[in-house]
């Protein structure tokens, strides 16, 4: 009997595990060297303040987001996940309907950075962020095709190939003495234009192969019926982007020297960036395959718990040692690093544990179609955010929101998992809590009264101690190597 319910639960959690083996190997191979190798070293090349302001019109940006998908992305990830024959009567429509959607967030962008007060000479670089934005969403909406129909390593390459074109067009620039002395944030927007607009086209090309008989007509019936199943995704997309990206635009507005203090605040929001960028493969991937066991009726605990155990062996690890050297982190990445910018990022990355978290109850509850509870909490965690950042940042500037992010993700976790086990037939595994705080424990204790006292380099004991993590990680059976193994080695037949 129990071979049998092995089998059963095996096929999608072994395509979880294969799948996420791939993504992680393409995605620490590319992303990493982006952020570190092009990104940091845009910021330390450009003038002073230069990025902040960067930092804040993308924050803007991404704060309209909700109009270019307005919820389009999960709703089609979802809807291909479960009935991947609808992709032809859809596409063309979605298409047509992004494309005005677009016009809309570029007016709304425009007349948010008049009422702001932006200078006209600050307006192309807002516009091109914004017209980015606009490609982010097309490619998003592409890949939730890709990913919809089942080719998870094919998502898994496009998630990276936009950077992977960053890094030779950026890298040209950066490398050469002549274009490295003039270059300015302008060519590393434009850089982005070009690699977005190449990635695009190549999504484009294959989804479109897949669509029988590809017409571009305007069906309004098809249009209102996609916005209206769209509208709750969009809201929940909405309250997401203020609670995670009002603090940058907050710090620039509410402080006299906000440029400066959110250039502060975005380089140590950088290393919370590139360990999202592993930690947002696991929803990426989780999406389509909850869904697809939802609609069959089948149990998605084993799954989730599966998806939480391992994000969180991560997580734990590296997010614990970065807090460890969080200043000799900031001072050997940036000319301007210090205590203060330290401070920032270990904030953050504190947060980073409650919201890799949210990546596995949150995907779980929007697979399952629960928007209205999702949106309740995420509407409570808006009026949370924006309230502790008005109070925090007049004082404490961009430690001040770094705080406000660490109280509000580690609230809207406790929420999702509240939500998670109400609304979902499964049962908690407390096991998973207990190991973590366990992990949590014999990684405080091991740093404190172990590598602290070696006379090595402080690189060496940060590597150190996430290896010491890692292998904490694997004897406490979050990275379950057995099972993984039993996943890879037992094929089921369907």
């Amino acid at each position: 009997m129990s071979h049998v319910y092995f089998l059963y639960f095996s096929g999608m959690n072994r395509s979880f595990v294969l799948n996420l083996i791939f993504l992680m190997a393409i995605n620490l191979l590319i992303k990493p060297f982006y952020l570190f190798g092009i990104d940091r070293v845009v910021q330390n090349t450009v003038e002073d303040g230069t990025y902040g302001l960067y930092f804040t019109f993308f924050n803007l940006a991404y704060l309209f987001q909700i109009i270019n998908d307005f919820g389009i992305q999960h709703f089609n990830n979802r809807n291909i996940a479960q009935h991947n024959q609808l992709l032809g009567k859809y596409f063309s429509n979605i298409l047509i309907l992004k494309l005005g959607l677009a016009l809309v967030f570029m007016l709304v962008l425009s007349l948010t950075g008049l009422l702001l007060g932006y200078r006209a000479e600050q307006f192309p670089l807002l516009l091109w962020i914004g017209l980015n934005q606009v490609l982010v969403s097309l490619i998003f909406y592409l890949r939730s095709n890709i990913s919809g129909l089942g080719k998870y390593w094919l998502d898994s390459i496009f998630s990276v190939l936009d950077k992977i074109f960053m890094i030779l067009i950026c890298g040209s620039l950066l490398i050469q003495t002549s274009t490295r002395d003039q270059f300015i944030i302008q060519w590393f927007v434009w850089a982005q234009t070009a690699s977005l607009l190449l990635t695009a086209l190549l999504a484009f090309i294959w989804v479109g192969k897949k669509v029988p008989r590809l017409r571009f007509r305007v069906k309004p019936v098809m249009l209102l019926l996609i916005i209206k199943k769209s509208y709750p995704f969009s809201l929940i997309l909405l309250f997401m982007a203020i609670y995670t990206r009002t603090d940058g635009i907050m710090i620039e507005r509410l402080l006299p020297d906000g440029m400066i203090e959110a250039d502060r605040y975005a380089s140590a929001f950088r290393l919370l960036d590139a360990a999202n960028m592993l930690a947002l493969l696991f929803p990426a991937l989780l999406l389509p395959m909850f869904s697809k066991m939802l609609a069959k009726g089948e149990e998605v605990g084993k799954l989730a718990h599966l998806g939480l155990k391992t994000i969180w062996a991560g997580t734990i690890a590296g997010g614990l040692s970065i807090f460890f050297y969080k200043t000799e982190i900031m001072v050997l990445l940036y000319d301007t690093g210090n205590a203060y910018s330290g401070d920032i990022l270990g904030f953050l990355i504190l947060s980073f544990l409650s919201m890799s978290g949210t990546y596995i109850y949150g995907t779980l509850l929007l697979a399952n179609n629960n928007t209205k509870a999702l949106n309740i909490l995420f509407a409570l965690s808006v009026v949370a955010n924006i309230s502790l950042n008005f109070l925090l940042i007049p004082e404490y500037k961009a430690q001040g929101a770094a705080v406000a992010t660490l109280i509000t993700q580690t609230g809207v976790f406790i929420g999702e998992c509240v939500l998670a086990y109400k609304l979902i037939s499964m049962r908690p595994d407390w096991s998973v809590f207990f190991r973590a705080g366990i992990l949590i424990a014999l990684i405080l204790g091991s740093h404190f009264f172990l590598v602290l006292r070696l006379e090595i380099p402080w690189n060496v004991k940060f590597f150190l101690s996430i290896g010491i993590s890692l292998i904490l990680s694997f004897i406490l059976r979050l990275i379950d190597v057995p099972y993984w193994l039993k996943l890879i080695k037992n094929k089921p037949s369907n």
